[in-house]
């Protein structure tokens, strides 16, 4: 099931909730969700997505809120594991080029965040990468990214295709989550309505949340 703008939001593939106990979409009818979806390997997760999204969770949790967060990994392998995840979690610490960034920025004490997260978080479930399946996968990421591509010339699908592969084949898995919502990047955010119907899907800044959030509690 792919998520779509408008239609019941598909459940979060988790390979494991390391904060909070387990919270499935389906047991959340009722309340209006935030899901916070960030890599631990990703500056601008921790400027903006993940401080906002901590705000949010204080002011509205009890209007009907659920903040829900997500790490993913779709680059840098080696560092948005479940162990930097579990690092930020139980100590703060942050890692790789988010602790470059926020270092010059003045935002840690320590090699610390000044805050910690207070609602669930989640390791998205990250599927091992099969070469029996590479072709599998870049034919579902054309049909889901490049709808115009068999309108393009051969030799440009061919080159497509071979980016892709190399692409596909030197990762050692895939997010199962950031896929199945078609997700460009992190930080993003999706918003989900009282009735389970994904109403928001966004890849960096997205000004309109609050007033977005607002009008949905």
């Amino acid at each position: 099931m792919e998520a779509r703008i408008g239609h019941p939001a598909p459940p979060l593939a988790i390979g494991e909730w390391l904060q909070g106990r387990p919270t499935p979409l389906a047991d959340l009818a009722g309340r209006v969700v935030l899901v916070a979806v960030f890599q631990v390997n990703c500056p601008g997760c921790f400027l903006h997505c993940l401080p906002r999204a901590e705000d949010l969770h204080w002011r509205y949790q009890d209007y009907g809120l659920t903040v829900l967060g997500l790490a993913t990994a779709f680059e840098d392998f080696d560092k948005n594991t479940v162990g930097n995840l579990r690092l930020l979690l139980d100590s703060g610490r942050v890692i790789g080029e988010t602790e470059k960034l926020l270092q010059q920025h003045a935002l840690l004490k320590g090699e610390r965040l000044p805050y910690s997260l207070s609602f669930p978080v989640a390791m998205d479930w990250l599927v091992p990468q099969s070469a029996d399946n590479l072709e599998v996968e870049i034919d579902a990421f054309v049909a889901r990214q490049l709808p115009d591509f068999e309108s393009r010339p051969p030799t440009e699908r061919q080159v497509i295709r071979a980016r892709l592969r190399a692409y596909f084949a030197q990762r050692p898995f895939r997010p199962e989550t950031f896929e199945r919502y078609r997700l460009q990047g992190t930080p993003s955010y999706l918003l989900i309505d009282r009735t389970g119907i994904l109403r928001a899907s966004r890849f960096g800044a997205y000004d309109e949340l609050e007033t977005d959030l607002i009008g949905l509690l």
